[in-house]
């Protein structure tokens, strides 16, 4: 038999404070819901259409004289931000209807010289309101399929009831992770989408390396209640976990530091879904499989063959 560790035996699943991690979860989604229902989201020309440049100049570029000289050229609602080096810029505006590629390309860089400078033009970006609202379908959809062929994967893989926690778990981590961005009024573009697409792979792993110990352990430790199973699993398992997340999470806070204002959101929606999905693997994935009441019979799969059934006296 497995020797079970006892580097921590913390109670995590106790009636109290599982009933507090689901509350506060359910809390944490609700507050997500109704952010995204009144404020929204702040979506980037991804989604709403508009035109992206990037521009290099062959000095440090001085962002606020951007600003204001395409603000003086009628360009409004203008996002102008540092694309790594201090030389290299991206720039975002919002669509201009009725006005021809070519002559836009043309007047921005007129504008963007307007200092003197001569600048590289080295991309140039028209993305339409339609385009961007397929897309934003699109990304929806992407979320809700990846979770309905998780909750599949996980209910063969084990038991319905660890699926309902895993895709609860998984729902929790995206909502709130979208729900900050709503909270903060933090740019959201595709790369957002797809850190939180990450986010579900990243908490996904993790549920289901606790969910094995878990099924180990019911067979390992006979006699034990569901809940003293589960606990012990996971506190087997919290010391992989917690080393798991804060190295990532040191990976991702460089990114965020060095990477530039253009990587942020994407750097922001990993470290919030990373910590929130560390929480959720430990609360809410396992305490939704035992408020369900799974036990070992659950995951015992019956005889087809009654042949193979001892006669009973």
């Amino acid at each position: 038999m497995r020797i079970i560790s006892k580097t921590t035996r913390i109670d995590f699943l106790s009636v109290k404070r599982r009933r507090i991690a689901l509350g506060l979860s359910l809390l944490l989604v609700i507050a997500s819901l109704g952010s995204l229902a009144t404020r929204g989201l702040d979506f980037g020309i991804d989604f709403t259409g508009g035109i992206l440049l990037e521009v290099g100049y062959p000095e440090a570029a001085n962002l606020d004289a951007i600003r204001s000289n395409l603000g003086a050229a009628g360009f409004t609602d203008v996002q102008v931000q540092r694309f790594g080096r201090d030389t290299d810029v991206l720039v975002r505006l919002p669509p201009q209807p009725g006005t021809d590629a070519d002559e836009v390309r043309t007047e921005l860089r007129q504008v963007l010289e307007a200092s003197g400078e001569s600048v590289d033009l080295r991309r140039v970006e028209f993305v339409s309101a339609q385009v961007g609202s397929e897309l934003a379908e699109r990304g929806a959809l992407a979320m809700v399929i990846a979770l309905m062929m998780i909750f599949m994967y996980v209910m063969i893989r084990f038991q319905w009831k660890f699926s309902a926690g895993a895709v609860a778990a998984l729902a929790h981590d995206a909502l709130v992770t979208v729900g900050f961005f709503s909270w903060f009024g933090l740019p959201f573009d595709l790369t957002v989408v797809a850190a939180v697409l990450a986010v579900i792979g990243y908490s996904l792993n993790d549920t289901v390396v606790a969910f094995d110990r878990i099924r180990e352990n019911f067979f390992a430790l006979r006699g034990a209640s569901s809940e003293e199973t589960m606990n012990t699993s996971i506190n087997e398992m919290l010391a992989r976990t917690l080393i798991t997340g804060l190295t990532t999470l040191l990976v991702l806070v460089a990114l965020l530091v060095l990477g530039g204002e253009s990587i942020a959101p994407f750097s922001i929606a990993l470290i919030v879904g990373i910590v929130v999905g560390t929480y959720s693997s430990i609360y809410t994935a396992s305490a939704t499989a035992l408020e369900l009441n799974v036990t070992a019979q659950d995951l015992i799969e019956p005889v087809k063959d009654p042949s193979l059934i001892d006669d009973l006296p």
